[in-house]
């Protein structure tokens, strides 16, 4: 839908994920009036094939399901606005949202009005020194998330690059169940005596150094090339390297996060900031497209009741 600056919606979504388009359609068959903005940079959309994805028994990707969900929310005339939302605002008893990319004829940058917003905005990985990392991980040879696709890569040659030596141990001991050829690379970490027994006890290579060069491309194999010349050769990389929540539209209104930016929210999705609600991974660390989803369900029904509530 297209909307001037004075109108106003039930709900302002920001995102079109799996967390975003999901609320979008149950929002609609609650027959609220919403606007869901999206500036087309889904996290979701890097997946090549999920296998985990409940009721795609060959698994889907990324892309493929964004369509799907789009096509869903079709059905109920939902349609989404390409855009940013650069900055959102109390106004009153609602919000008011600021958007640039898709502009008015006039050229003004148009505000959205909307009684509730669900921030669902994901989180961006960070990536360093890997050039062309998103054809790696459309090639299978980058990956991000040992949850969704470990078990694809299950006896290969894996490297596990980590900043922090707490989550480095912890990703590279949930996937040594899944191959006897593991390695976990630290850089900018210095691990503690009892850390070092522990990996050494499950056959875990450790190295510490920061990488000189990661090749992904041009390779028969994905080569990482250590401070001092050395090359190794794998066959999966996991940079487990952190991520960013797109979180600030939230935290500049005052909303609470976590240490890692994540923001906190109860068990309706509520943030700390009335009628402010949040689902996906800007909120959850467990960044899956099931948990998305059902953030996205819990959301949606508690922002339609909270609508209600407001009439009475």
């Amino acid at each position: 839908m297209n909307l001037s600056p004075i109108d106003r919606v039930d709900c302002l979504i920001i995102g079109a994920g799996p967390a975003g388009l999901t609320a979008a359609i149950y929002l609609a068959r609650f027959r609220r009036t919403i606007m869901i903005v999206d500036n087309g940079f889904s996290r979701a959309s890097l997946i090549p094939a999920s296998h985990n994805c409940p009721g795609f028994p060959e698994g889907v990707s990324g892309t493929q399901l964004l369509h799907l969900l789009r096509k869903q929310a079709e059905h109920f005339n939902v349609s989404v606005e390409t855009g940013e939302v650069t900055a959102l605002k109390r106004t009153g008893n609602a919000f008011e949202a600021t958007t640039a990319g898709s502009v008015e004829s006039n050229g003004a940058s148009p505000a959205v009005h909307a009684a509730t917003v669900l921030l669902a905005t994901g989180t961006a990985d960070r990536i360093r020194n890997i050039p062309d990392w998103i054809t790696g991980i459309k090639r299978g040879v980058i990956r991000l998330c040992p949850i969704c696709d470990a078990y694809e890569a299950k006896d290969q040659r894996i490297a596990v690059l980590s900043s922090s030596a707490q989550k480095g141990i912890k990703h590279a001991l949930f996937l040594r169940s899944y191959t006897p050829a593991l390695t976990l690379i630290l850089s900018e970490a210095t691990l503690e005596e009892a850390e070092r027994r522990k990996l050494r006890r499950a056959h875990i290579e450790v190295i510490e150094d920061n990488p000189r060069n990661i090749r992904v491309l041009g390779e028969a194999k994905p080569t990482i090339t250590l401070s001092d010349g050395k090359e190794l050769y794998f066959d999966v990389i996991y940079p487990m390297l952190g991520e960013s929540p797109r979180s600030a539209l939230a935290t500049k209104l005052g909303a609470r996060c976590n240490k890692e930016g994540k923001l906190i929210v109860d068990r309706h999705q509520r943030t700390t900031v009335p009628a402010l609600y949040a689902a996906g991974d800007v909120v959850d660390e467990l960044n899956q497209i099931s948990v998305a989803v059902g953030h996205a369900a819990l959301a949606a029904t508690d922002i339609h009741n909270r609508l209600d509530r407001s009439r009475t």
